[in-house]
């Protein structure tokens, strides 16, 4: 049994993390996933939320993603995320900002449509707060 497997994170802009990993934790659909080496393979939606690194020698690394897939293969773990950031790329004013603008289109839609977007982009911009403000707890 191996004690490392190789996570890629990607999104649709570029490849956030590619290298071996301990463990990592992942926000899935039905709740966090806590994923080892040789874990049984499996397939979940990713919702919005940081996943934790562990590399070998380092220090837990932590990336923020909405949205997307995880696959889990024996020595192979994949995100697809629709969004990922570093956590050292977030930035609290504009999710601040964002939310504030989703807040408002809520109010003044035009459309089924309007009300949809910006519902999405509420939830959004909340799980960056919220993940935000988790990085100033823990020192980041």
């Amino acid at each position: 049994m191996g004690t490392i497997f190789h996570l890629d994170i990607v999104s649709a802009e570029e490849s956030i993390y590619s290298g071996a990993a301990e463990f990592l934790v992942a926000p899935a659909q039905m709740g966090e996933v806590g994923i080892y080496p040789q874990h049984t393979p499996m397939l979940t939606r990713v919702k919005s939320g940081m996943v934790r690194i562990k590399a070998p020698l380092k220090d837990e690394e932590l990336v923020y993603v909405s949205g997307g897939l995880l696959e889990v293969q024996p020595d192979i773990v994949t995100i697809l995320a629709d969004t990922a950031v570093r956590s050292a790329d977030l930035d609290e004013a504009k999710a601040i900002e964002a939310k504030a603008a989703a807040e408002d289109a809520i109010k003044n839609r035009e459309s089924e449509v309007d009300y949809a977007r910006a519902q999405a982009e509420l939830i959004e911009a909340t799980a960056q707060l919220s993940a935000i403000r988790k990085l100033k707890k823990r020192g980041h």
